[in-house]
Order: C-alpha cells, then structure tokens, then sequence
C-alpha cells in the first residue's frame, strides 16, 4: 500500500492532478469522487498502478503520469514488456513505456540496431543492460563501449593529463551506467581484464569484434567515415546497438553526421533494425519532456 500511494501520497496526489477528480485510499479501497468520465479515466490508471504495486515494482510520481498516457503501457494490465534481471543487481530493470519494450525487442531480434531520439528516453541505459544480460548468459564474451570524444566544441587537446585522462570525462556516462548494471567489484575486475572495455570510438579502426555485444553512444557525433568505419568492425557473433540524438550534433557544421547518414542509407537492409523514440519515452525528471517539447516548438 505504501508503494501504491508513494511518499506521503505523491502517487496518489500526482493521479488527482492528472485526472481532475479527488482520489483517496482507505484499506484496500482506492476512491475517485468527481464527473463519471473523469473518475472512469483515472480508475483505469488506478488498476495499472494496483498492478505494478503488486508486482513490487518501482512506482513513483513520474511513473503515474506514464501510465496515465495511452502510450504508457503495453497491454491492459499496465506492465509493460521487456524485463531484464541481472545478477547482484536488486533492481528489475523495466521498460517503463511502449517504445522502450519496443526498443529492447528489437535488439533481441537484430544483429544491428539503431537507436535515435531525444535526451533521458533511455536509449544508452537499455543498451547496456541488454549487453550486460548478454554478457552474464554467456552469449558473448565482452562488452565494448564506444563514444565519439567530441563535445561542445572543444578538443581533447584542451584537457590535462594523458591520453587516458584526457578521454576519460567523454566516457564518463557509459561508467555511470555501467556501475548501475554490475556490483563495483564485478565492474573493475571485467575492465581489469578487458571483459568489458570502454573506448573512444576513433581507437576502433583496425580491429575485427567478434563475440562481442558493442554499443556507439552519442552517435550523432561521429562523422560518416568513422561511422562506415565501426559498421565494418562487426565480426561473428557480434551486435550492435548504435544510439543518438539528431538534435545534439557538435561536429563542425561541414561535417556530416555518421548518424544522419545512416539513417539514409541503411533502412530496409535485413537485420538492421530502427528505432524512434519520442518525448513519450523520456524517463527522466518530467521537466525534462517539457523541455524537449519547448525546444522543438522553438524551431531549435
């Protein structure tokens, strides 16, 4: 019940805000008092969120207004499909709207899949638990994480240090995600041995990955040479998930996007797989879909 209503109601009162109608829960009974149409909507949203709770799954403000959406589900119980359980890990990661079950089916079902839509929709994060379930079932041998090491303008040269330390902040999000999917020590010890290897994109040229699931995150910067160059890395056994955002490219303006590029050329080759992912699916703080919306009126 606790996980029903949320702390100090906030489910409850983020599904009094949505719907319109006043809403209460006593024992066991959830009440909706208000105009019948409204109290049948957010009754409706009331069963998904019974569901979840009973399932012991994470429900939380944010998760009341995906489920208030016709896109928020899958089918009529209000779970959506696409769980992964990974081992050491007390969360079950779920996708949490239509378009990331869609997401993670269709990197169950391809050898390359690319993934493009705005911030915080979780494009990287489900990646890499689809490769770290891969990884821990064995069906294949490493993980490789790449980013193109380009940002805002500026260039590794402007950083101090080493090689390594001047890459390091570019490759940051893929740590932080990482740490997410694997108890610390099993991380350290997997990067250790290179199990899983973590590496700008340009150190790629030149090798052959094979048994290995890799993803390219912030694909958008990469340009086409890189980009043609990764693709024909892909060795047997392997897959890849390539994800990005249109609207954050930071190459120079005359340089075209590796991303852009394949998504003109690559669509309707077998195995190749696209997915689109809208403000929908944005799983972050809610205030990041308005921002996103704002942007896009804003012509940006």
């Amino acid at each position: 019940m606790l996980t029903l209503a949320g702390v100090n109601d906030s489910n409850l009162v983020e599904l009094s805000r949505l719907s319109g109608v006043k809403v209460t829960l006593r024992g066991d009974t959830m009440s909706f008092t208000g105009p019948q149409d409204l109290a049948e909507r957010a009754s409706e949203v009331g069963r998904r969120m019974v569901d979840r709770a009973r399932q012991r799954m994470e429900l939380t403000a944010d998760d009341v207004l995906r489920l208030s959406e016709d896109d928020g589900v899958v089918d009529g119980s209000g779970v959506v499909e696409g769980r992964i359980a990974l081992p050491g890990v007390r969360k079950l990661i779920q996708a949490k709207t239509s378009g990331q079950a869609e997401y993670l089916k269709k990197i169950a079902e391809n050898d390359i899949v690319v993934g493009i839509g705005p911030a915080g929709t979780g494009k990287t994060f489900l990646a890499m638990a689809a490769a770290v379930d891969a990884l821990t079932r064995k069906r294949v041998k490493r993980i490789i994480l790449a980013r193109p090491a380009v940002e805002a303008g500026e260039s590794l040269g402007f950083l101090p240090g080493d090689m390594q330390a001047k890459v390091d902040p570019y490759l940051r999000p893929l740590y932080d995600a990482l740490d997410e999917m694997m108890p610390q020590e099993r991380v350290q010890k997997a990067l250790e041995t290179r199990v899983i290897e973590i590496a700008p994109l340009a150190f790629m040229r030149g090798r052959t990955l094979s048994d290995a699931f890799v993803i390219l995150d912030e694909a958008q910067n990469a340009t086409a040479m890189q980009m043609k160059m990764f693709l024909t890395r892909l060795g047997v056994n392997s897959q890849i998930v390539i994800t990005g955002d249109k609207t954050q490219i930071d190459l120079p303006k005359r340089e075209e996007s590796g991303l852009m590029q394949v998504e003109r050329i690559l669509p309707g080759i077998e195995g190749i797989a696209f997915h689109y992912f809208t403000d929908v699916d944005v799983v972050r703080h809610r205030l990041v879909r308005d921002i996103i919306k704002a942007y896009a009126q804003d012509g940006d």
